[in-house]
């Protein structure tokens, strides 16, 4: 199995640090996948289904460590490059209020 391809979207909140799409062979699209930021570092969630009991079923995950740990090399990897060239996101709390200062201001900023 390859990685051929990775995309990581970037988002600006406490624990959800970006979402990330990953094509396999060239030829197959997973989405979907989240980098977290949990107690022991940043760790990769594989796309899930909220079944009719509240609790979460992942809908697609690797089946041994090895690819686990391919995954998360690639994933991460490339979260870290991304990371490193983009432009600085302000804190989740200075977003937060930015945006509520823009909604108070209305569209013509009055």
């Amino acid at each position: 199995m390859n990685i051929t391809q990775v995309k990581v979207f970037p988002v600006n909140e406490e624990k959800l640090k970006a979402y990330v799409s990953i094509v396999i062979d060239g030829c197959f699209l997973v989405s979907d996948l989240k980098i977290i930021q949990g107690p022991n570092g940043l760790f990769i969630s594989m796309p899930s289904k909220r079944k009719k009991n509240g609790e979460f079923k992942d809908v697609a995950h690797p089946l041994n460590r090895e690819t686990r740990e391919l995954l998360e090399k690639h994933v991460l990897g490339e979260y870290e490059r991304v990371k490193a060239t983009a432009p600085p996101m302000p804190p989740p709390a200075a977003a937060a209020e930015g945006a509520a200062e823009s909604a108070e201001l209305g569209p013509t900023g009055e």
